[in-house]
């Protein structure tokens, strides 16, 4: 019995931190998920390419209770515009946002995170992961850290 709750806590504890992401700038919520729906079909040596100037980015010790943004910044270097269908966090406490217009080849863009660590202690691995029609069309971005006891 004493097992079967300490799981039943841990799984509505994970649960709280799967919370859908809220675009801040807009009150607007991040689709959760794989809609696919407006991914077109191109063939493979002519798609979209997503390259990140960096994929992680090392925010190095924080008091609890800050917040911590950062921009990662990519180019499409494909033949195709690229669109973004979904960005979505591994937790409710980082929020991304993603450019509403296609990226067209050689141009560059931004995708904006928001880590809040309110709640959070030690180190943190935060993963956005990028949907979009580029090929490879799934990628992800990591803030990492550590979270120190606020004083």
């Amino acid at each position: 019995m004493k097992r079967v709750f300490i799981l039943f806590i841990a799984a509505i504890s994970f649960a709280a931190c799967r919370n859908s992401n809220t675009n801040a700038s807009e009150g607007s919520s991040v689709s959760v998920g794989n809609d696919t729906s407006n991914v077109s079909k191109i063939a493979p040596a002519d798609a979209a390419v997503i390259t990140f100037e960096r994929e992680i980015f090392d925010f190095e010790k924080i008091q609890q209770g800050e917040k911590v943004q950062h921009d990662f910044k990519f180019k499409n270097t494909g033949k195709s515009p690229l669109i973004i269908s979904n960005a979505t966090a591994t937790c409710g406490c980082t929020i991304p946002e993603t450019p509403k217009e296609p990226i067209l080849p050689g141009k560059e863009g931004v995708i904006k995170v928001v880590f809040n660590s309110e709640g959070k202690m030690g180190m943190q691995d935060k993963v956005v992961t990028v949907t979009s029609n580029a090929n490879p069309n799934v990628s992800t971005v990591h803030l990492v850290g550590e979270v120190l006891e606020k004083k």
